[in-house]
């Protein structure tokens, strides 16, 4: 399949990375920037279609396909052969469709040995991510570790299509892609769902952090606990990162908004942490609707969230390569003076 290009905006890749022909076996490439350009499934207010695009543009820094973080000392775009197959063809009245495409990619991504990192799109591709990774992987073998300011657990109560950015994460857990129990969410808040869906949640073993939890316990705290709980009897985590988990006041380019959420600078942390502690199979970051953003802050984030997740997984493959990574020693207690 030739590299597929942008639906919107101009033609360029993730920060100047190589192009990649998705499917083709001779492109040695450790990670690999997937664009699904999907908003078919909102609830509220659309836009994110033009969130790859966003993505791929939002640093001020010339777009020559090398970054290196000064917080872990890697260049993670060189170091993990990182390269850009351009945006998959979904289309706002082909749902199911778009679905099935965005799965069979991730899953050809994944099997090809590299990373799938998908650029989102509204969360309803979620549904079509995990289950691409949980193929490849295996059903209930991959731990979830979801950053939102919402369940995304509704079920028949929520109305509609069969398909939603409210919907995919029942589904994902109804189908076994992924064990409720090892099924981690952070960032809740706000005044949805009710109490069927929370109890529905509750009975297949959810751990939802709240903010009003992470507020008392510290997000650090929080997120300790919860890796342990996603990688037990798992064999990898898939991130997802719906960008609305951060306070609008830091991330206002997003379809609903929910005051009170994380600060740009905790996320951040927060993804650096779980990419470097944790055997990272996965990412996704979506619900960076363009419309509603002011002065690119939204985009420029969602860009960042990859960048940190990718700069934490290559520091966990260099210090494992060299003896340094201990997993009984969190990063925030390490020497990052190299």
């Amino acid at each position: 399949m030739r590299h597929l290009g942008p639906a919107f905006g101009p033609d360029i890749t993730f920060l100047g990375v190589p192009r990649l022909d998705l499917g083709d076996p001779s492109q040695d490439a450790g990670v690999v920037i997937l664009g699904a350009p999907f908003d078919g499934g909102t609830s509220y207010r659309a836009g994110a279609r033009f969130g790859p695009s966003a993505l791929r543009q939002a640093c001020y820094m010339p777009h020559n396909g090398t970054r290196r973080s000064l917080a872990l000392g890697v260049d993670a775009l060189t170091e993990l052969r990182v390269h850009d197959a351009g945006d998959l063809p979904c289309y706002s009245g082909e749902i199911e469709q778009s679905i099935q495409l965005i799965e069979r990619s991730v899953r050809m991504t994944a099997s090809s040995g590299a990373i799938p990192v998908v650029l989102g799109g509204d969360h309803t591709i979620a549904l079509a991510d995990m289950r691409g990774i949980a193929a490849h992987h295996g059903f209930g073998r991959i731990g979830m570790l979801h950053f939102d300011a919402h369940p995304d657990t509704g079920g028949e109560e929520r109305g509609g299509p069969l398909y939603g950015h409210g919907k995919p994460m029942r589904q994902l857990i109804e189908s076994g892609a992924v064990r409720g129990d090892r099924f981690i969410q952070f960032g809740l808040r706000g005044y949805w769902p009710g109490p069927e869906t929370l109890r529905w949640m509750a009975e297949r073993g959810m751990r939802s952090y709240e903010m009003s939890e992470i507020g008392a316990r510290g997000l650090g705290a929080c997120l300790t606990e919860a890796f342990g709980l996603a990688m037990d009897d798992c064999d990898g985590v898939f991130l997802s990162v719906d960008i609305d988990v951060v306070d609008p006041g830091h991330a206002p380019g997003t379809g609903t908004p929910e005051p009170g959420g994380l600060t740009a600078r905790e996320l951040l942390d927060a993804v650096r942490r779980a990419a470097y502690e944790l055997p990272v199979v996965g990412l996704e970051v979506v619900e960076v609707a363009p419309p509603y953003d002011h002065a690119d802050i939204t985009a420029i984030l969602g860009s960042r969230v990859v960048l940190e997740a990718l700069s934490g997984i290559a520091r966990r493959r260099l210090d494992t390569a060299e003896g340094r990574w201990d997993p009984a020693v969190p990063l925030l207690q390490r020497d990052l003076n190299r």
